[in-house]
């Protein structure tokens, strides 16, 4: 399920489409963080408004992308952020580790050992403590994308648990969104971090 070269062509459309839903659910979880926190954007596309929530906390965001059109919209609107070009597979994560982890809207559209490769490295790749915020829907099921017709899987929360607890992380609590969308609030085992 490699959607990179369908996303560079849907680019501009979905920049365009992209809503604030599930906005008030980031700026919820980065609560939990502590002020001038690292964070890491996985897929984060023009930035709007999952970046935009987290560098108005006072955040600082590195940002990943596999889309050059997207991540271009996003360097635009946020040159203070760090950002590169790749995909989560090859990506070597800036080389360091972060506070706390989003991938709203990508982690399904990766085949399964893909989800599983990324959740391993984004434990690698989160300090003690550290939060990692993802979306999937909560039973194991395959669609097609609406925007990109390919096919999307869920592997199901309690499989997602189990990947999360093997990496390392603790599942905190799963929230829905305005949109129906779930989102899956984890933390590196490690030094449990009070829960908001």
């Amino acid at each position: 399920m490699d959607n990179t070269k369908t996303w560079e062509e849907l680019a501009t459309e979905f920049a365009a489409a992209r809503s604030s839903v599930g906005n008030g659910i980031v700026r919820q979880w980065a609560n939990c963080l502590s002020p001038g926190s690292e964070v890491l954007d996985i897929g984060c596309g023009s930035g709007v408004p999952i970046s935009q929530a987290l560098i108005d906390a006072g955040f600082t965001v590195f940002a990943i992308d596999a889309s050059p059109t997207l991540l271009a919209m996003f360097c635009h609107r946020f040159p203070q952020a760090y950002a590169v070009c790749e995909t989560i597979q090859s990506s070597t994560l800036f080389g360091r580790i972060f506070d706390g982890a989003v991938a709203v809207g990508l982690l399904f559209l990766l085949s399964e050992s893909d989800q599983r490769r990324m959740i391993r490295k984004v434990g690698q790749a989160l300090r003690p403590g550290g939060g990692f915020l993802f979306t999937a829907p909560p039973t194991r099921c395959e669609w097609l994308d609406i925007q990109t017709g390919q096919l999307s899987l869920s592997l199901g929360k309690e499989e997602y648990r189990h990947i999360l607890n093997a990496a390392g992380m603790h599942l905190r609590n799963v929230y829905v969104d305005e949109g129906g969308n779930y989102y899956y609030d984890a933390v590196l085992a490690a030094q449990l971090k009070e829960i908001c």
